[in-house]
């Protein structure tokens, strides 16, 4: 009796030690689509990997940046894995605030695609692995460009998009002839005013590093993306970012909406979307020049410098960005529903190939973008809806404050502008850029 009650208790003491030992990452990621499904399907990595737990903090896309900005800053240790982005990656790595991946032959880092790995590594280490990539397009409603009599080309004018536009508005039967991005944030609304500047021919920052807020293009574009929402956008635009207008496009009621490829994904799911048959693709707008019109971008899982898990963040990162991953969201829900824009064998599976018509567009919207040579000026920076230098985070941040105000109709295009420029030119004398 004695000896088996012995037993007992240490095969007790044992279950307790495993799972004392178990490792409990914190993984801080953002509210979309595929990173939601990603954490529906981590059971499967638990399964395979018993001795690690996975707990998720999931965040609004400028709550995230807000939080995983202060902890890696202040060193404060809260995420083992955190979702980021273009921006931050190539400037953390230099830092020294981020782990550099280490990264084996089944994983496959050449199939990577050169833009979106590019965007991601320092000195040739990748810093953060790419779980899904994109550039920017115009997604619209075939039927309601038909019945206006309207072509599309593949890669269309503003002022072509703004004529399809009053076309298709039809406010009284809850259709609007464009939706676009209003809710402040340097990677929310400036992520496409940014490509609109530069597509009317400006730039963040002149060679000189002095902010171009008071030239022509910027009140040009501005101008031209206000009255464009004001006239044929939904009421309450200020407040619309991607979540929103996703919600209005997959309900029928965007003609038009120009924002990340990786939309595309779930506007032509009829699962998620009344208008999936519906829906068309093209590039993103241009205006004077080509350069710049489409961004590009990466949401990247990555490791912080200072954690003390970092074998078993590295396992769940390789997991989530494989080709395995890919295949498995495949088989579970679909090819038309994998995250796109990080891997050439996607494009060219044949499965996925003939699920997402929308594919040809993405891949040649990412193709497309240069974050090298993103304006028609000269300019300093890298980045083509950001300048990738740790001071643009709070200017992008406060023009974007700016312009949310002047299409909500709280200032005007020029006070904004003006305010944003003043605003833009203190950081910058305060960091050291101007004299």
């Amino acid at each position: 009796m004695n000896f088996r009650f012995a037993s007992i208790l240490t095969a007790a003491l044992f279950s307790a030690g495993l799972a004392h030992a178990s490792t409990e990452l914190v993984i801080a990621t953002v509210n979309n689509g595929h990173m939601i499904e990603m954490q529906k399907l981590s059971p499967s990595f638990e399964k395979a990997n018993p001795d690690i737990k996975l707990k998720w903090v999931t965040l609004e896309e400028g709550v995230l940046r807000q939080r995983v900005t202060t902890d890696i800053a202040t060193k404060g240790g809260q995420f083992d894995v955190m979702t980021i982005g273009m921006y931050e990656t190539p400037i953390w790595g230099k830092k020294g605030w981020l782990q550099a991946l280490k990264t084996d032959a089944a994983y496959d880092v050449n199939d990577l695609l050169p833009a979106i790995r590019d965007g991601l590594s320092v000195d040739g280490k990748l810093f953060a692995a790419p779980f899904y990539g994109e550039s920017s397009m115009l997604m619209y409603r075939k039927d309601l460009a038909d019945k206006a009599g309207i072509t599309i080309p593949e890669r269309p004018t503003w002022t072509q998009v703004k004529d399809a536009a009053a076309k298709m508005h039809d406010p009284k039967n809850g259709v609007y002839g464009i939706c676009l991005r209003g809710k402040p944030g340097w990677g929310d609304n400036m992520a496409l005013i940014s490509t609109m500047v530069n597509t009317f021919g400006g730039q963040w920052f002149d060679m000189n590093w002095k902010p171009q807020l008071n030239s022509k293009p910027w009140k040009d574009a501005v101008t031209f993306y206000v009255d464009l929402l004001t006239q044929y956008g939904p009421p309450g635009s200020a407040a619309n970012s991607f979540n929103e207008i996703l919600a209005l496009t997959n309900s029928g009621k965007c003609g038009m909406w120009v924002d990340a490829t990786i939309a595309a994904s779930f506007v032509s799911d009829p699962k998620q979307s009344k208008v999936a048959d519906q829906m068309a693709f093209a590039q993103a707008p241009t205006a004077v020049t080509p350069k710049g019109a489409n961004w590009l971008w990466a949401w990247a899982l990555a490791v912080p410098s200072g954690s003390k898990k970092v074998d078993a963040a590295q396992k769940f990162i390789t997991w989530a960005t494989s080709k395995e991953y890919i295949e498995l969201v495949g088989k579970t829900n679909g090819w038309g529903t994998v995250p796109t824009g990080t891997r050439k064998s996607t494009y060219a599976n044949a499965e996925f190939v003939k699920a997402a018509r929308f594919a040809p567009a993405e891949k040649m919207a990412i193709d497309s973008a240069n974050p090298s040579d993103s304006t028609l000026p000269k300019s300093p920076y890298v980045g083509v809806q950001f300048a990738a230098i740790p001071e643009f985070q709070a200017i992008g941040t406060t023009v974007g404050q700016q312009m949310s105000a002047a299409l909500a109709g709280q200032t005007t295009v020029d006070k904004a502008l003006a305010a944003g420029q003043v605003a833009a030119e203190r950081q910058m004398k305060r960091a050291g850029y101007l004299k």
